[in-house]
């Protein structure tokens, strides 16, 4: 009698191979899916001796799906201008963390939250190493913040330059002040008025003040620091041509002492303050001081850092995605939510950066597109159905051969 269980077992591997292609085409725009494959395997065998040359004689029982497998290569990259949205050119997954468990996935549509961390679409975080002060140790794995609310530290003057110049023509006695604002340790702002004296031809008088107020007290401006300049005859600074000192303590915020200095050249060399038959006049300021800020806007880079743009002008590390690769990318087990979660098969995540341990780069304000390619879905999907259909009529064949054989019965 025919067995019915060869062509059900075909029936069974072709139904499952469809249902992996009807996956593979309702994920053909989920971002990052990757396109799997279905295998077959024939079943054990029945022996039934050897023949006259001593050959086996053996009949199938069927087929089964042996495997399916993932198709990892890259899908297109599309950019999308979101700066939270990140994709992978090359090898990794993003590492995120559910629950306490680290899960894997190349979707890198991912959000800001509440919290001001960073999140795939279903809230899971994204993993990468914290920065601070700028500094990235890339050690201690933990969730990225990238929350409005994330502050700059100020930093306190320390150099100070003018481009200034001082009217020759100018009568001995004739004054000229220009102010700069500088910074201290807590990120106030103070102003320092740099007043210029002619004392004679070729040769002037500075002094630096701070208001009375800055310090706590109250009357004249506070003199930080004075002194003499002297010019040739081109009107080309000869003295002095180190930088000059200035301290500030004791100042009302309670900010630490200020030490800076004034740099009277530029990197080149060239003195930044000239004395020629001209209105006297400052060109350009520069202090290198700036107070805190507050997080306005982040871009990622190829290696996974992220720059943090801040309100006072800095810009700042605040964080790096992590990256991790597997030694058998197909041992990886799927968990759904396009994450997947590592196995024995897999071997244990090798977590690290982008670019790095044959991990790939980052791009960011864009997207891994599914990987899917419709054309050779319809064309399995066109070969799946055959199958089906064989194994079908072979199902109804056996069906009208057994109806034949019952009829073979004699009458009464």
């Amino acid at each position: 009698m025919p067995l019915f269980s060869i062509p059900l077992s075909g029936l069974t591997a072709s139904s499952d191979a469809l249902s992996v292609i009807a996956n593979n085409l309702s994920n053909l725009n989920t971002v990052g899916y990757k396109d799997q494959a279905t295998s077959f395997r024939d079943l054990f065998y029945s022996s039934f001796g050897t023949n006259g040359s001593g050959d086996p004689v053996q009949m199938g029982a069927g087929a089964a799906v042996q495997a399916v497998t993932t198709n990892f290569t890259g899908g297109s990259v599309e950019t999308t201008g979101v700066p939270t949205d990140v994709a992978i050119s090359g090898n990794g997954f993003f590492v995120t963390q559910n629950q306490g468990a680290l899960e894997f996935t190349r979707a890198g549509n991912f959000t800001v939250n509440t919290s001001g961390q960073l999140v795939t679409q279903d809230g899971q975080n994204v993993m990468g190493y914290p920065a601070a002060n700028g500094v990235i140790s890339g050690q201690g794995l933990g969730p990225l913040q990238l929350g409005q609310g994330q502050v700059s530290p100020p930093s306190a003057t320390t150099t100070i330059q003018q481009n200034t110049n001082l009217d020759a023509s100018a009568a001995v006695g004739d004054t000229y002040s220009t102010p700069i604002t500088v910074y201290d340790s807590l990120g106030s702002s103070h102003v320092l008025t740099f007043q210029f004296t002619k004392t004679a031809s070729n040769a002037w008088s500075y002094q630096i003040t701070l208001p009375a107020a800055d310090t706590g007290g109250v009357g004249p401006p506070t003199v930080v620091a004075n002194g003499n300049l002297t010019f040739n005859g081109n009107g080309t600074l000869t003295a002095p041509t180190t930088p000059v000192a200035g301290t500030i303590a004791g100042l009302a915020d309670g900010a630490s002492t200020m030490n800076f200095k004034w740099n009277l050249l530029d990197p080149s060399g060239n003195p930044t303050l000239t004395q020629v038959a001209s209105a006297s006049s400052t060109s350009a300021t520069n202090q290198n001081g700036y107070t805190s800020g507050t997080l306005q806007n982040f871009t990622i880079g190829a290696d996974g850092v992220i720059q943090g743009a801040f309100s006072n002008g800095q810009t700042l590390a605040i964080g790096q995605i992590a990256l991790a690769s597997f030694a058998n990318t197909q041992g990886l087990e799927r968990v759904g939510g396009n994450s997947y979660t590592s196995t024995l098969a897999s071997g244990a995540a090798v977590i690290g950066t982008a670019n790095t341990g044959g991990r790939g780069t980052l791009a960011g304000g864009a997207l891994e597109l599914s990987n899917v390619d419709i054309s050779q879905e319809f064309t399995k999907l066109i070969v799946t159905q055959r199958g089906f259909e064989a194994n079908a009529r072979v199902v109804t064949t056996f069906d009208q051969i057994t109806q034949d054989t019952i009829a073979l019965k004699p009458t009464q």
